[in-house]
């Protein structure tokens, strides 16, 4: 099903310096950003981050302080909802509880008379799988189900951009799982571009072509899911998206290519186009999966880095088993260990060698705080140390 939009075709999104302040509390701080046409591009970050505000200028739900937004070359920055080509999903599906699948779907076209409406909504059930749930009231779907009723509902008005605000927030975790496949399904059926807000990282980077990491007001980082997990720019989007381990460090040489690091006592090598700064104070990073743990000493520690520690964890998670090893220095490191096959495993108390490979690293700046993104005990997000180096 090819997407035709309200304007004659797909336009891309352009934010422009936008702003928006509440009662002395800057909750956008100055984004710019462009959306391609036709993809599907995720605002990911914690409570208050200000990605649903964003998203509430775009729908034309709040007014900037000052910036503004196009939908092409068109500037909807002061035009009120409903002359946007824009329509939203919203986590609570808001449908119509009294009115059948196929009646809610139709409610937009009927409203505006359109022509032809049987053989738009019959296609638009067909793009979500629902067609013969047509004659059913909303309770009587699944989560799932009225999620897409809520996407065909939007969709079949032929937005330029579709906004996705937290849409998966209500569905439990197997069926949330479905729904990230069948979003992106109908996405790349139709052509549109969507624009997802949450903070579930799996979901951003299941679905989105590009993923934005939102933080205090701003884009800490934007770019394809895969670059920015394998290679964060800062503390908070390295935590915040996946795990992280995070060690200080100071460049001491250089060898080729490669940054030569101290840390407690280690040397370690950090590939130089993998570092945001190459010289003084430095925070060494590694994601847990990129760990091999071994009982007893490392054996080649000439291609690999590698640390000694004592296990202090084993969680047993089926796909995987996730370990938490103290480090000499008193850091504890997670370690992912893919259950390949039976037999003993490394047990809590176990001295165990971590390593890596060197092109696994990746460098930060060195003023950063290493707990940047990391949820403490009472959910809050520790706060990116600001001040410059």
């Amino acid at each position: 099903m090819a997407s035709s939009s309200s304007s004659g075709k797909v336009e891309d999104l352009r934010l422009v310096n936008l702003v928006k302040d509440y009662s002395g509390v800057r909750a956008v701080d100055d984004i710019s950003l462009t959306i391609p046409a036709g993809s599907f591009f995720a605002l990911l970050g914690p409570s208050g981050c200000g990605k649903t505000t964003t998203l509430r200028i775009v729908a034309g739900l709040e007014d900037p302080t000052s910036g503004r937004v196009f939908i092409g070359e068109q500037d909807v920055t002061i035009k009120p909802p409903y002359q946007r080509p824009v329509n939203t999903v919203f986590q609570n599906y808001a449908l119509f509880p009294h009115l059948t699948i196929h009646d809610n779907v139709a409610f937009g076209l009927k409203r505006r008379g359109e022509k032809d409406i049987e053989t738009k909504v019959s296609d638009m059930l067909d793009l979500v799988e629902l067609s013969d749930l047509a004659r059913r009231k909303p309770a009587q779907l699944s989560g799932g189900q009225q999620q897409r009723v809520a996407v065909a509902r939007a969709l079949i008005n032929q937005p330029d951009v579709l906004l996705l605000d937290e849409p998966l927030g209500a569905l439990d975790l197997k069926l949330r799982r479905q729904m990230q496949i069948e979003l992106k399904r109908i996405q790349v059926d139709v052509g549109t571009t969507f624009v997802h807000v949450t903070h579930d990282q799996e979901e951003a980077m299941t679905m989105a072509d590009t993923v934005a990491v939102m933080n205090s007001g701003r884009i800490e980082q934007m770019g394809a899911p895969e670059e920015i997990y394998e290679l964060p720019k800062t503390a908070f989007v390295a935590n915040f998206l996946g795990q992280a381990n995070l060690m200080e460090a100071e460049v001491v040489d250089r060898d080729g290519a490669q940054l030569v690091v101290q840390a407690y006592g280690n040397k370690w090598a950090v590939p130089t186009a993998r570092a945001v700064q190459n010289e003084g104070q430095i925070i060494v990073g590694i994601r847990p999966e990129k760990l091999r743990i071994a009982l007893g000493a490392a054996s080649d520690t000439e291609a690999t880095n590698s640390i000694v520690g004592t296990v202090t964890d084993a969680s047993f998670v089926g796909v995987s088993t996730q370990y938490l090893v103290r480090t000499p220095w008193g850091q504890e490191l997670i370690a992912f260990e893919q259950n390949l096959a039976g037999g003993d495993r490394i047990r809590v108390g176990d001295e165990v060698s971590l390593t890596w490979e060197k092109s696994h690293s990746f460098g930060l700046a060195g003023h950063e705080n290493v707990d940047a993104g990391v949820m403490d005990l009472s959910g809050a997000i520790a706060e990116a140390v600001t001040e410059s180096s």
